[in-house]
């Protein structure tokens, strides 16, 4: 049985961009949203330390500093003028965020509190500003239920646990989505005259990982099958600080705080690889540092992990030699309840994870595969484009980690995720909306569902030989150790061969379970076969590019090459092969330069 349902505008993904997306389409258009999961359950929820806007509340900060940060955190592969836009924009989404009555931390006079975070600068200084708006730990959470909120204010309809599985085109136009209903096992069909993707990244294609489980690359993989390409794939983030063997997210908000990474000697090691900035330098920079850290022999134990020190005696220590002050001009000194007020959920995470008081031991962390700075490309109001030349698809929009609009170039500051997703869903949403009220519906095709039919079919008949859950493992373990921090052309050949022998192996998956309520086999499965596709792009795409940027590192290509890489890359699947393209990168008031911490 098929359910077909009319929307102006439907949005795929439940998380921050795709909540607020729908929000400002609302206003004016008929709007529903689609999500696999209930939406308060989305990832961004687990966003801890903060969200970057120069409201200069405590120090002197501007919205041109934090532009030039992003560029530079970008490693210069960002488009500038997509960055200067969001950077001028999020003054005003954080102010509008509190007048949805989000609940910001706040200084003593009532104003929002701001917090160090790593690659945030006082540009003339080059010192640390506080630049991180922040509710607690917990500000991902915040932004999600404030968006909720207000999206069941506005009278959107949500149709909750419905796994999007396909996106209709016709003569190069968009007519809506397919997807299945997974307490019925319907499928239903969403007429739309624009459709917004806004679902997530693609962080569990690796072993260690940050991510939720529902990071599957869905909305990647479904546009890559229907002949968009994918932007800048290589290029995904390790965050430094991921709980060892968990990959659960220790927040950049505890090296805010004052935390200090230490080796097995006890050596404070950034002082060696970002004297100027040390423990707040970038993220590719710390979780580069750790791997070379490893490679001498100065991991803990040889288990390639570090520890992370935020006890009191450490970090008044630690300010007292770099000379912090509060924003007063008082010395930085921290007592154990301030540290606990701060990152309550972090000191939470510690207990229940390694049963350790962070106040008194220090964390032993790893780098985590934590967030995919590329993905669907589109402009600055959201639209997808197609080709090398910026060719916008009518009614396409993508929002979100899903998309690369590209903000974060090789590499994403710190806070910028939140940035992007308030900046970019809003965008995309009223621009969506627009597009909706001067278009007509494009008509279904004549079978709407026959592809996803085509594929659930596939899934129930392969063999049996294979076991989804096996090759999971095997992707993820190649993913880790080829694919990872550090990479080399060695390794990259071998994990395509690899993926490429796992996508044969994943024909002859079969899913055993027949049921309609409640398929979480069939659909876990189907996921998988995203993550495969999403590895091979991935990979496929790193091994074209011969030197080292943002969080693409090559062992065999150390340097950063402007002459020859200072561009996109461009994915396109074809049939069973990866075809790559590029395009320039926007340039308009920083010119690369090395980076220098």
């Amino acid at each position: 049985m098929t359910n077909i349902h009319q929307y102006d505008v439907v949005v795929v993904g439940g998380g921050g961009a795709g909540l607020m997306a729908a929000m400002y389409a609302s206003q004016r258009a008929k709007t529903a949203v689609i999500s696999k999961l209930y939406p308060v359950r989305s990832h961004t929820g687990a966003a801890q330390g903060g969200i970057g806007a120069a409201l200069g509340n405590l120090e002197e900060d501007s919205p041109e500093w934090h532009t030039f940060d992003t560029v530079k955190g970008s490693d210069y592969l960002g488009d500038q003028d997509a960055i200067e836009f969001m950077c001028h924009e999020a003054v005003q989404a954080v102010y509008d965020l509190e007048h949805m009555g989000l609940p910001f931390s706040r200084t003593a006079d009532g104003r929002i509190a701001q917090r160090p975070f790593g690659g945030h600068t006082n540009n003339v200084t080059k010192k640390p500003v506080r630049r991180a708006c922040y509710a607690s730990d917990r500000t991902g959470h915040m932004i999600l239920q404030t968006l909720y909120q207000q999206c069941i204010k506005n009278n959107i309809l949500f149709y909750d646990e419905f796994q999007a599985m396909d996106l209709l085109l016709v003569d190069g136009k968009v007519a809506g989505v397919v997807a299945v209903e997974l307490a019925t096992g319907e499928l239903h069909v969403f007429h739309a005259k624009a459709v917004i993707f806004a679902t997530g990244g693609h962080g569990r294609i690796w072993e260690i990982t940050s991510n939720a489980y529902a990071y599957t690359g869905d909305g990647c993989a479904i546009v890559a099958r229907r002949g968009i390409p994918l932007e800048d794939m290589e290029f995904f983030q390790f965050h430094p600080t991921g709980i060892y063997k968990l990959g659960i997210l220790i927040t950049e908000a505890v090296r805010g705080e004052g935390g200090i990474l230490f080796n097995k000697k006890g050596e404070r090691f950034m002082e060696r690889y970002a004297p100027t900035i040390k423990d707040l330098a970038s993220r590719d920079v710390i979780s580069r540092a750790m791997y070379l850290e490893t490679r001498a022999g100065n991991d803990v134990n040889g288990q390639r992990f570090f520890y992370l020190d935020v006890t009191p005696e450490t970090v008044n220590k630690y300010a007292e030699i770099d000379g912090r002050t509060r924003p007063d001009g008082t010395p930085y000194r921290v007592t154990a309840q301030e540290i606990l007020s701060k990152i309550p959920d972090i000191a939470d995470f510690c207990q229940t994870y390694l049963g350790i008081d962070p106040t008194r031991q220090p964390i032993p962390v790893q780098p985590t595969a934590h967030y995919a700075m590329g993905g669907i490309p589109t402009n600055i109001m959201g639209q997808v484009v197609i080709d090398e030349q910026n060719t916008v698809l009518p009614g396409l929009y993508a929002a979100g980690e899903v998309a690369c609009v590209s903000v974060h170039g090789a590499n994403r500051l710190g806070t910028n995720s939140l940035v992007d997703l308030i900046v970019f869903g809003k965008h995309s949403g009223i621009h969506a909306a627009e597009f909706a009220l001067g278009a007509d519906f494009v008509p279904l095709p004549a079978d709407p569902t026959e592809y996803v039919r085509e594929q659930i079919s596939r899934l129930h008949a392969g063999s049996g030989k294979e076991k989804a859950a096996a090759i999971a493992r095997e992707m993820k373990a190649e993913m880790f150790d080829h694919v990872g921090v550090f990479r080399t052309q060695e390794g990259l050949e071998h994990a395509i061969q690899k993926i490429r022998e796992l996508q044969e192996r994943f024909k002859d998956v079969r899913v055993t379970d027949s049921g309609k309520i409640f398929n979480m086999e069939l659909l876990q499965t189907w996921e998988l076969g995203n993550m495969l596709d999403l590895a091979l792009v991935t990979a496929q795409s790193a091994l074209a590019r011969t030197e080292s940027r943002g969080g693409h590192a090559r062992d065999d290509y150390p340097a950063r090459d402007d002459v020859n890489w200072l561009k996109h890359t461009l994915a396109w699947m074809d049939r069973d092969q990866i075809r790559l393209g590029y395009k320039p990168v926007v340039i308009t008031k920083y010119p690369p330069k090395e980076r220098t911490y």
